[in-house]
């Protein structure tokens, strides 16, 4: 099966994450298929926090890709925080 999830990179202490799709049996920083975004829980000010592909994001949802719990959390904030970026 085929999901979408973060996969972790960053220093000790200072996460950051791949929100990669990948097949489910690879390791969590393993091989991956596509790149669709990151998110950075560490940003500060001005820097970027999330950034997620929607139209790469409904291709692989379209063709049953599965979504992780935390990836879906994201996307919906993500979402959110759209609209007053564009403002």
């Amino acid at each position: 099966m085929v999901v979408i999830r973060l996969s972790r990179g960053g220093s000790k202490g200072r996460p950051f994450f791949n929100i990669v799709v990948t097949d489910k049996r690879e390791r969590r920083d393993g091989r991956f298929i596509e790149r669709l975004g990151f998110y950075n829980p560490g940003a500060r000010g001005a820097e970027e926090s999330i950034r997620i592909s929607q139209d790469r994001l409904a291709y692989w949802k379209g063709v049953g890709a599965q979504a992780s719990p935390t990836v879906m959390r994201l996307v919906k904030q993500a979402a959110a925080a759209a609209p007053k970026a564009a403002a």
